[in-house]
């Protein structure tokens, strides 16, 4: 019996993990990094141990502190959740070594898997469908014989790290270059791998489970086709692709798969299904997967609970080996980032997280008020998991769920989840890993039409607050006269535009406008937390935050973020002209250019990893490099000045210079 679980692992999965093993009177230990040491994961442990440090490498990949943390605190388990160690077979033999139980499969089948290309020879002589493909240990040389396209992969890893598409030879060198920093970053190895690339197919993974005895049943299929970066966000069970037919091939395809490695525990069986209905081997995650919590809605079932009594030693019990479909399911991934500016992850303080809780909706979430998300790891905020009897009633909750929530704070890709939950293609069933591509308007969508109304929400409650305030009259709006005046004024921020508010209290009206236009807008009531209006006939309360020089509005038709706008801008706040700016904070891992260097539009100046992800920063214009402010190894903050390019003159401006 398991007495004690350490957790080796952070954020939502290691919260997730923790829960289950309470409920089963297990009790649990957190490690924890230094930026970490404040999140919820490790107040919910009983105990946490440190490990100094911020970057994975120093902390969550240290497999000699992870195990010291265990001994010193009489933990006779190790839960690894996924990444991070959960796929390392040395971590799984080191754990067996000092008398730990480790919550997985066996060192062997991890080992067996952790070579994608010993992968696909096993899974070929098993008769599971496989690609073809090579690996590329750090410093060999690059093939000259490939069929274009093919995906550069990490080879020890997963979740999208380390993966570029490459269509021509050209690309070859620097996309694997890059794939192997990304893969050695996040995983601690960095051999790639070569795959044919198949276009647009569907991604169709298999839950498996096997015990100690021998047996491996399957827990059907999750679709998972829907990705940014080659990392899914949205993921459901069963399939809308997938019939009773598919369903029995693709299941016994993956637990011949199982079978043939010896697998023990919970873990992915994970293929590509393409136009024709064919489908092919990918790998497999010998671990639990970030989208389980779909087929735990599906079928009842906790795979947490199972992973802990497989590592007991117990059978798999019936509800296991006869489980069922029951209704339909759909989880997305709620990140921190910037969707329209090329998913460019967000970081800063997450002022209020609150989801609505809806019947048949679930959040599994690594994040509370307060916590600050910062550079240092993947930016999934939570997953929002919704159940219903029908695939369409589980997307409209879903979407309902996550319009209503209160996300304060940070930047995140809510609305695209959003659009994609209420997308008639999506709804019809039409995923692939080309959706978002051919949907670019989810992606940039156009300014929100309601941003104005709720520009005056803001503008309203900021007057409320000051009249709570006020010693006298507190009853009378702020800039109130029984004869005309000049009407108060705010100013915010919304993206790259700016929303004047202009009101002034009549004695039977509101007179508003936002940047010069009328808004015909009644007022029924404000406070400082909460504004009623009515526009057109229609009544909406919406639901006002103020924190930080902030003001985040939600209501029934949206939510706004708003920066406020001093009166008084601070002359230094502006850059230089031609300067690059950090998008996000972030280690500059490459400089390409010097002070001096000609350089065009378009070209890659430097180069900068966040949250285990690299980001290319460009020349904005032809020009010159007139300043180059970082090297290698810098530390750098958001809108931090990295380099400034002086832009060429035109020819006619030169010959009008001579």
């Amino acid at each position: 019996m398991i007495e004690k679980l350490l957790v080796a692992n952070r954020g939502e999965i290691a919260t997730r993990v923790m829960r289950t093993a309470h409920a089963l009177g297990i009790a649990t230990v957190a490690v924890h990094s230094d930026p970490d040491a404040d999140a919820p994961f490790v107040a919910l442990a009983d105990e946490a141990v440190r490990l100094p440090g911020a970057s994975p490498s120093e902390t969550y990949l240290r497999a000699d502190l992870v195990i010291a943390a265990a001994r010193a605190t009489g933990a006779d388990a190790v839960h690894p959740g996924y990444g991070f160690l959960s796929e390392n077979a040395g971590f799984a033999r080191d754990c067996a070594a000092a008398g730990l139980v480790f919550v997985g499969p066996s060192p062997d089948a991890i080992a067996s898997m952790g070579s994608k290309l010993e992968a696909k020879a096993l899974m070929d002589a098993a008769g599971v469908p496989v690609l073809p493909g090579a690996t590329l240990p750090e410093g060999a040389p690059l093939p000259t014989d490939l069929d274009f396209p093919v995906l550069v992969k990490a080879a020890f890893g997963g979740g999208g790290r380390g993966m570029r598409i490459v269509r021509s030879s050209d690309e070859l060198a620097d996309a694997v270059d890059g794939a192997r920093r990304e893969a050695a970053s996040a995983f601690g190895d960095g051999t790639v791998f070569l795959e044919r690339f198949v276009e647009d197919p569907r991604h169709v993974e298999v839950q498996i489970v096997g015990d100690t005895a021998g047996e491996v049943v399957h827990l059907f299929e999750r679709e998972c086709s829907i990705q940014r970066r080659y990392q899914k966000i949205v993921e459901e069970s069963p399939s809308p692709a997938v019939d009773e037919a598919l369903r029995a091939q693709l299941g016994a395809a993956a637990v011949a798969a199982g079978k043939a490695i010896g697998y023990t525990g919970a873990g992915t069986v994970e293929f590509v299904l393409d136009r024709d209905g064919a489908f092919f081997f990918l790998e497999v995650n010998t671990r639990l997967q970030v989208e389980h919590p779909v087929t735990e809605l599906v079928t009842g079932l906790d795979l947490v609970a199972l992973q802990l009594r497989v590592a007991e030693g117990h059978p798999l019990p019936p509800e296991v080996t006869g489980a069922r479909i029951g209704g339909h399911a759909i989880e997305v991934r709620l990140y921190a980032e910037d969707v329209p500016a090329g998913y460019l992850p967000a970081t800063g303080t997450l002022h209020r997280f609150a989801v609505p809780a809806l019947p048949g909706v679930r959040v599994d979430s690594g994040v509370t008020d307060g916590s600050v998300v910062g550079p240092h790891y993947d930016p999934m905020l939570a997953k929002v998991i919704a159940h219903g009897t029908t695939r369409a009633e589980a997307a409209r909750t879903l979407a309902r769920a996550l319009a209503r929530a209160e996300i304060h704070g940070v930047t995140t890709n809510r609305d695209l989840l959003v659009g994609i939950l209420r997308d008639e293609e999506f709804l019809a069933g039409g995923t692939d890993t080309g959706y978002l591509p051919r949907h670019p308007a989810l992606e940039r969508p156009d300014p929100d039409d309601g941003d104005a109304v709720r520009a005056v929400a803001a503008a309203l409650a900021l007057q409320a607050e000051h009249r709570a305030d006020a010693p006298v009259l507190r009853g009378l709006p702020s800039g109130w006269r029984n004869v005309g005046g000049s009407p108060q004024s705010v100013a915010y921020t919304a993206g790259d535009r700016t929303l004047e508010v202009a009101y002034a209290s009549r004695r039977s009206r509101l007179d508003v406008t936002v940047s010069g236009e009328p808004v015909p807008v009644a007022l029924v009531s404000a406070s400082p937390g909460q504004v009623t209006l009515v526009q057109d006939g229609v009544r909406r309360t919406y639901r006002v935050h103020r924190v930080a020089g902030a003001t985040f509005v939600d209501g029934p038709d949206g939510s706004s973020a708003f920066t406020d706008v001093p009166r008084f801008a601070d002359p230094n706040a502006v850059a230089h002209a031609g300067s690059l700016l950090a998008p996000m904070p972030g280690t500059v891992v490459r400089v390409l250019a010097s002070t001096g260097d000609a350089v065009s539009a378009g070209a890659a100046l430097v180069v900068l990893e966040a949250m285990k992800m690299e980001h290319t920063v460009a020349a904005p214009v032809d020009g010159v490099v007139g300043e180059m402010h970082v090297v290698p190894g810098d530390q750098v903050e958001t809108r931090q000045v990295l380099a400034v390019v002086e832009e060429a003159a035109s020819e006619s401006t030169a010959e009008e210079a001579s």
